[in-house]
Order: structure tokens, then sequence, then C-alpha cells
């Protein structure tokens, strides 16, 4: 007889496999709606939902009816947002505010839903890593998306009667896009994924031989010889170089093309593609005092500061001040493929504001290199699809990382400092909802020290926002200021089963794992678990880093 022990090891390993890496094994060709809908979290709904009565029908075409009607369902949930904006009178500034993000949401998962139709609706096999990384990618953030909207509304005025009206429909919106995102790790998923290189990859910024724009002002030639000067854009070794479009001028004094960044970015070309090279963004030393938003058709926009602490991007929009959350960042970006390198960006609200963001970014294969984010709680909102940050400094308070993205932090400094009294702070809080979710949070090979006026405040590696929240940290320096438990609840036991927290190779102080938090959902991992969250494996880097030229390591 099994012992009690053995069995919850096994049942904890298992819960591992799960929440790590949900299952991809095969369907049999034709399938019953209960079958299929198994798979999924929630199998009653699925089956109610996905009503085929057709003997022949396979896991695909459960899948594709799915994605349809999560087509029909956002777009109805526009229409009804679109009706209550339209009745804003009756309304208070937090619920209009919580109601133009849900407008906004909305409309992206309606693109995404859109794109990932054309995907699966004509195809029966399994898709390359990347088209099946792109296509979980937008299906994950798709709940997330409707998650934000969620939180949104409920945390606006209670007495807005409208409420329920709102939630009610988007519960099972949220439950019809995670059976979409089941069938679709189901059917399409890559069951057995290439092993990916961990061999460590340097590049470096600069321009691409003989692509030059043909057309370059002497003006132009003259910031882009300053600018190479000062190795921003200049390959030193012989490394990958970056293809360039354009390069406009943002500089206070008059002397650049533009005096604001918001003139520069609503000049730069829409959708550009890869083979086009980056619309760049020089912006001189200078404290704009701007919010600055660059939207999802500014593909391959590159910024470029005069380096941290000198080009600076500052506001102090908060929640205390009636702003959500998501709409509270100074440095807003949605737009794919998107560069910044050597900005500081700040949100001056102060840790008595609460939820002050300095960048949100919802941008995918987004890059931000040798940047800083400064601010308190809730500094740095890492809110969906696929991030890259190198070299980057990071201050804050309570969960000043956050967000559901799936996010490397690589080489990057994290500096927890002074929260309001009574605070501790919580350097993480993932927000990932669905075990079918590619997203977390990776802090890799980065330095966790104490701000200047952190003082005794208990300092937290995170805690789990959602209920299947993943970080990892591995090769991580952490400074005395981490408590040994290493990890904080949220809320009683919430989540403490279903979240994923893990440690490997973690040198200094606060790295010991001996006194760490015993919960289900914490583990020391090895170098054979570790490798699946590097670069080139969790964010597909390979495949979109080499042509930014910012540095990046693949591997361990």
């Amino acid at each position: 007889m099994t012992s009690s022990v053995n069995t919850s090891t096994l049942f904890r390993l298992a819960l591992v496999a799960l929440l790590l890496f949900p299952a991809f094994s095969a369907v049999p060709p034709q399938s019953s709606a209960t079958t299929v809908c198994q798979y999924t979290q929630f199998p009653s709904f699925c089956r109610s939902t996905i009503p085929i009565n057709n003997s022949t029908a396979n896991v695909y075409d459960y899948g594709r009816f799915s994605v349809r009607k999560s087509i029909s369902s956002a777009h109805k949930f526009a229409t009804l947002i679109d009706k209550l904006l339209h009745r804003s009178s009756t309304l208070t500034t937090g619920a209009i505010r919580a109601l133009q993000d849900c407008q906004y949401l909305a409309g992206v998962n309606i693109d995404f839903l859109t794109n990932a139709f054309q995907t699966v609706g004509k195809s029966q096999t399994a898709l390359s890593t990347m088209k099946s990384d792109d296509i979980q990618t937008m299906l994950s953030a798709i709940l997330t998306n409707t998650q934000t909207c969620i939180d949104g509304i409920q945390a606006t005025a209670s007495s807005w009667t409208s409420k329920n009206g709102v939630l009610a429909p988007l519960a099972n919106d949220n439950k019809l896009y995670s059976v979409s995102l089941s069938l679709f790790n189901r059917g399409w998923g890559v069951k057995n994924p290439k092993k990916r290189s961990t061999t460590p990859h340097k590049k470096h910024i600069g321009f691409k031989n003989g692509r030059l724009p043909l057309k370059m002002s002497e003006r132009t030639r003259a910031i882009f010889e300053t600018v190479g000067r000062r190795k921003l854009l200049q390959s030193d070794d012989g490394g990958d170089e970056v293809v360039v479009s354009d390069i406009v001028v943002v500089s206070q004094d008059g002397s650049g093309n533009f005096t604001t960044i918001t003139d520069a970015i609503n000049i730069a070309p829409n959708k550009s593609v890869a083979a086009d090279g980056y619309f760049l963004i020089y912006v001189t030393a200078g404290v704009y005092e701007e919010y600055v938003n660059i939207p999802k058709n500014k593909y391959y926009l590159m910024m470029i500061g005069d380096g941290i602490n000198q080009t600076v991007i500052t506001g102090n929009r908060n929640v205390v001040d009636g702003w959500t959350t998501f709409n509270s960042a100074t440095f807003i970006v949605t737009a794919p493929n998107f560069v910044a390198v050597n900005v500081t960006i700040r949100n001056t609200a102060g840790a008595i504001k609460h939820q002050a963001v300095a960048l949100r970014n919802g941008a995918d294969l987004s890059t931000f290199y040798s940047c800083s984010f400064e601010g308190y709680q809730d500094t740095l909102y890492t809110h969906s699809l696929r991030q890259f940050y190198r070299e980057c400094d990071i201050y804050g308070t309570v969960d000043f990382i956050f967000g559901n993205a799936a996010a490397v932090f690589q080489n990057c400094n994290l500096y927890p400092r002074l929260p309001m009294s009574g605070q501790f702070n919580a350097i993480t809080a993932q927000g990932r909802t669905d075990p079918g979710q590619n997203t977390g949070i990776v802090v890799q090979n980065c330095n966790i020290r104490a701000a200047d006026d952190l003082g005794s405040t208990k300092t937290y590696l995170g805690r789990p926002w959602k209920e299947y929240s993943r970080t990892i940290y591995m090769k991580t320096f952490m400074d005395s200021l981490i408590e040994g438990a290493g990890w904080r609840e949220w809320s009683g036991d919430f989540a403490l089963n279903t979240s994923y927290y893990a440690e490997f190779d973690n040198t200094g102080p606060g790295s010991n794992t001996s006194g760490r938090v015993t919960w289900l959902g914490f583990h020391v991992i090895n170098a054979t678990d570790a490798v699946s969250f590097t670069t080139s494996s969790f964010v597909m880097g390979d495949e979109f880093l080499p042509q930014t030229g910012v540095p990046y390591n693949g591997g361990l």
C-alpha cells in the first residue's frame, strides 16, 4: 500500500507538471464534446457551450467553434460597453474610466481572436513552434485583458448599480476564452517542442551596412554620426547591426524635429514590417513632463535617449486621484516590436498615492535596454504578451513588478525602496489566471539590493496576485533585505497550492532557501527545469532579439 507521503509526493509532481506546461497529449481524431471538454478548466460549461452533434468532429472542429463563438461574445461585450458609456452621465468618473479601459481591451480582444481564427480556421495539424507560441500568446492575452476589465470594474464605486450587468457576461466570456485556449493547446500546440539553443548571444546596437536611409538630410546624418560616436547605435565587435528606416530628433530647445515625444510618435509610419527597419526617435537629454502612449499600429518603433537620468519621462497619475491602475502609467506601449534604450521613466506620485504606474507594457516582442523605471507601488506593469528587459534599473515598493506578460528580466538591478508606514515590499505580483497561459515573470542574473531609503522594511520576492501566479528567480544575487521565507501570502491560503514559484542557483545572503515557505506552489528547481524559463525558450528571444541589436543570453 502506498504511503501517504508518497501519495502526496506524486500529487505534487503531477500538479507541478500541469502548472508548468499544460499537457498537449493527443486527443482521438474523432472526439465527443465530453471527451474534448475534459481537458478544459470548465468541462460542464464547455459541453453546454460547444454542442457539436457530429460523429466525425475532432478537436480541431471544437477548437474552431470555440474561437468563432469567442469572437461573437467579444463583439457583444464591446456593444454593451459602448451602450453604457453613452449613458455615462449617470456614472461616476471612476466607473467611466474603468469602462473606457474595458472598451479598449474589448477591441484588442476582437483583433486577437480574429487573428487567431485566421490560423485555426484553416489548419488541422500542429503548428511551428513560433506560430503556436504566437497564437497561445494572443489567447493568453485575451484572458488577461478580460481580467483587467473585471478588476477595474470591481475597483469602482460600489454605488454603480450596473456593475453586475457587466461582470456577469464577463465571467462567462472568461470561461469561453479559457476553453478556447485549452482546445488550442490540445489541438495545435507544439507537443514536442524542439530543444532551443542555450548558447549565449552577444548583440549590439548598430546600423546595418548598406541599409542606411537613401534620402538622409544633412542634419539627420549629423545626428546619426553623433549618436554613433556615443556607441548607442554602433556595433563594436562585428555583431548584428540594426536596420533603421528613418531618424527624427526630439529636443526641448527646439534644435530637433520636435519638442515633444508625442509629436514624434504621431508621424511614425503605421504597421511597418521588419524589412523596413525601425523608425528611430532620438530623445535628447531633458525632463519630459508628458504622458507617452505608443499605440498598437506603430510597429517597429525604436526610442533612444541620452542615458538613464539624462532623458527622463515623468508623470504622476495614480489611483488615489481617480485614475485606474491600467491608465495611471506615465508611459504606455502596445505596439509590437518596440525597443527603448537609455531612458528613465518615472511616476512621481509617491507611496501615499498607492497604485501609480511608471511603464505599462502590453507590446508583444518588446525590448527595454539600459532603462530605468522609478515609482513606488505598481511601478512596472508587465501587462501582457512577450517582453524582454536587459540591464534595466527598477525601483518600487508594493508589487512593483506586476502583470501577466511572459516577461524576462536579465542583468537588471531591482531596488526595493521605503513604502508607506505599515507596508511591506513585494518585488513581484504575477497575474496568471489560467494554467494554459504561457505567462510568468523570470528574473535572471539580476541584482536585488536595497534602495538608499529602504531601512528595515520587510521585503519579499513576490506574492500570488492571481490563482496561477508564476515567477522564477535564476542565478540572481539577493542581498540580506530578502526575508528568509522568501514569499508572502496574498490573502489567507489563496493560490498557495496553484501558483508556481521557483528559485534556481541564486546567490547572496537573501538566497538561502532553507527557511522558505512550504507551499505546494514553491520549488527549488534544477537546471533541467530552469532551461524552460530561459530567454530563448520562454519568450522566443532568438526570433526577435537579434534584429534589435540588444545583447542577450539565450540560455542559463
